[in-house]
């Protein structure tokens, strides 16, 4: 098994502990039989379906994080808004999956929404995961946009230690020197110290 079937398997599993009534459950095992039997119809048609789940009203949020999965993980670019919501979404189980896809998607429009999160002070709490998806990138905007979180993190009365931390991870996986300064500072501070160091190590 891949890791992309493996991730899909996680989010039906999570999506079908999510249902309550009937009527979902029903819903549910039609969405999965579209996404898996594919001698019936086109692919294209099939795609087409799948993108529709995504505008039309009053669909589920976990139909439109299954069709977004299958249309991003086959490089179907309609995917891109629904799985940059969901990366900004409030539970970090669905960001993390949102990631996964979009690291997998293409999409050159993915590196400016995840740095456009990840350096957004009011969605500070919620960055994790376009921070993540930024150093999977290794985009233009990775190294700035880390940069820039990272060092307003450092002078912020709540420092945000798991996001400053990512960043700083971030930037050594990354070993940009222009990350240098930046780490420096992060490594006066006890929580980051190892990490900043670790970091400071990897730079080339």
């Amino acid at each position: 098994m891949d890791q992309t079937e493996e991730e899909f398997r996680a989010l039906l599993k999570r999506v079908r502990a999510e249902l309550v009534t009937p009527a979902e459950f029903t819903a549910f095992e039609k969405l999965l039989a579209l996404v898996r039997v594919t001698d019936r119809v086109t692919l294209a048609e099939r795609r087409d379906t799948l993108a529709q789940i995504l505008v039309a009203p009053e669909q589920p949020l976990w139909a439109r994080e299954i069709a977004a999965f299958v249309l991003g993980a086959e490089g179907d670019r309609r995917a891109f808004e629904t799985l940059v919501l969901l990366l900004n979404y409030r539970e970090p189980v669905r960001c993390a999956t949102a990631a996964f896809v979009l690291a997998r998607l293409k999409d050159p429009r993915t590196a400016r929404a995840a740095a456009a999160l990840a350096t957004n002070p009011l969605r500070t709490a919620y960055a994790l995961h376009p921070v993540r998806l930024l150093t999977e990138l290794r985009a233009p905007e990775s190294v700035p946009a880390l940069v820039a979180t990272l060092e307003r993190l450092l002078v912020a009365p709540d420092h945000c230690w798991p996001i400053a931390r990512a960043c700083v991870e971030g930037l050594g996986r990354l070993g940009d020197r222009r990350a240098e300064d930046a780490l420096v500072a992060a490594r006066h501070h006890e929580r980051l110290r190892a990490a900043a160091g670790a970091a400071l190590a990897r730079l080339s």
